[in-house]
């Protein structure tokens, strides 16, 4: 699905939001390529998992068709910093929810772009009747459970030991999810 593009200034930072589009597909594979690299809170240590630009843009037309998924990107000057995406299922029993991932370089956090991400996210979420939205967020990433908390996200499992990082040591994943009882 596509959405209007927003504007947003936010610590004296202006960026934009919008549906990403078939030529964002080079770059979105080498954002994900460094954020990948920059954080532990990923899934995957960079050049993992990799998807190639043919990979992003297949993405983005089957998102951009599908009323069950979107695909936004954050904009400063002209450079894509960060990314989110909501993919729903075609199954029927799985029908009225989707899971919700994001990313955002690590020089542009503090600046709402995770925030107003997810708010849009939501948004089209709530306005399209999905009902439930699905995540998993690492343990120790405080601020963004922080976050999802304050748009009614609840825990509802915890995934122990389920990544080993750096330091030696396992963590937990926390399943999240927000269910709209609205529509």
């Amino acid at each position: 699905m596509i959405l209007n593009k927003e504007e947003y200034q936010v610590n004296g930072l202006h960026y934009t939001i919008r549906s990403a589009v078939e030529t964002d597909a080079e770059t979105l594979s080498e954002l994900r390529l460094q954020i990948d690299g920059e954080t532990e809170y990923m899934d995957r240590e960079r050049g993992e998992g990799f998807i190639d630009a043919a990979g992003f843009e297949q993405l983005i037309k089957s998102d951009s068709e599908s009323g069950r998924n979107i695909f936004l990107v954050a904009v400063v000057d002209g450079r894509i910093i960060g990314y989110s995406r909501c993919e729903g299922s075609n199954l029927k029993r799985l029908s009225h929810k989707v899971e919700f991932g994001i990313c955002v370089l690590k020089d542009f956090w503090g600046y709402g772009i995770g925030r107003n991400l997810l708010k849009e996210s939501v948004t089209w979420a709530d306005f399209n009747g999905v009902k439930k939205i699905n995540l998993h967020v690492l343990e120790i990433n405080t601020k963004a459970i922080q976050l999802y908390e304050k748009f009614d996200f609840t825990i509802e499992g915890v995934l122990k030991n389920d990544k080993l990082l750096s330091d030696g040591k396992y963590y937990n994943t926390l399943v999240m999810g927000r269910w709209n009882s609205t529509k």
